[in-house]
């Protein structure tokens, strides 16, 4: 079992042995949790400028060298394969759901972990922002929009969003907190009517589960990171592979550390993570 208060390697351990399938919202509170890109070593520089690129929805943490899966600066003993609760498999366009990576796994795969919403939930809930998804058990509802990432080589596709019910007299409240956190796609990219943003039915999401909306509440859109995953289906690799949509890599990195190095100047992620297994790399530029 996986509470808010396990500790993150405690908890990767459990994962690894097969003990928790399930969404990670909730889970490691004070921690930040962590979207999974992994592509071939041939497409991850091109990647590596997507992320640049568009810090909003990809906020690069880490990145690691060819091959690497269990040498994190973010997660010492880590091991990328085995310690997300799902993944899916990228191919020619189209996907499947694995429990672990052993059998994909190559020496030429480079992985990216990104900054994940989930990071920001702790410090909405103490700043008195209630989230209905949590007192209810549910992943947040995630929506394809028709806003467009910036290109970078063969990367191209839409923005995707989480969306948050947030009671109106708090909404102030919620951009605020979530400003102080780009490592976690900072501020909404959006606030109200869903249909601005190419969203014609919040009944409906593409991942996540439905949240309807009551008579005090606003839906709030954050970016998000399953972006690469839409991206990917309109790119079509050879192979790729995400985490499953919510199943986040639970990380070491302290929420309130990272809020620290992300005061004004800093670049976009804030957390000056160095390539892993590798010489130090610089966090991507805000544009």
């Amino acid at each position: 079992m996986i509470t808010a208060d396990t500790p993150p390697a405690v908890a990767r351990e459990v994962i690894r042995r097969g003990g928790w399938r399930r969404v990670t919202t909730g889970l490691c509170t004070g921690h930040v949790q962590a979207n999974l890109a992994v592509l071939p070593r041939e497409a991850a520089d091109e990647f590596a400028e997507f992320c640049r690129l568009n810090p909003r929805p990809l906020p690069l943490l880490e990145m690691t060298e060819p091959g690497v899966a269990d040498r994190l600066r973010a997660a010492p003993g880590a091991d990328l394969r085995t310690d997300l609760p799902g993944y899916h498999v990228h191919r020619g366009g189209e996907v499947s759901r694995v429990d672990d990576l052993r059998e994909v796994w190559r020496d030429d795969l480079v992985a990216f972990l990104l900054g994940c919403s989930f990071s920001a939930e702790e410090r909405l809930l103490a700043a008195g922002v209630r989230l209905r998804h949590l007192e209810l058990g549910q992943g947040v509802p995630i929506f394809r929009t028709a806003l467009r990432c910036r290109e970078a080589g063969r990367f191209r596709g839409p923005v995707v969003v989480s969306m948050r019910a947030v009671r109106e007299a708090e909404v102030p409240r919620a951009v605020a907190v979530t400003a102080e956190l780009p490592f976690a796609h900072g501020a909404p990219l959006h606030v109200g009517d869903p249909a601005e943003i190419g969203i014609t039915d919040l009944s409906r999401p593409d991942w996540g589960d439905p949240l309807p909306l009551q008579d005090d509440e606003v839906p709030v859109f954050w970016a998000c990171g399953v972006t690469p995953q839409a991206v990917l289906a309109e790119v079509r690799p050879e192979l790729a592979i995400t985490h499953a949509p919510g199943h986040m890599f639970l990380t070491d990195l302290r929420v309130t550390d990272l809020v620290e190095a992300a005061r004004p100047g800093d670049p976009v992620s804030g957390a000056g993570l160095r390539r892993a297994g590798g010489s130090p790399t610089p966090p991507p530029t805000r544009r």
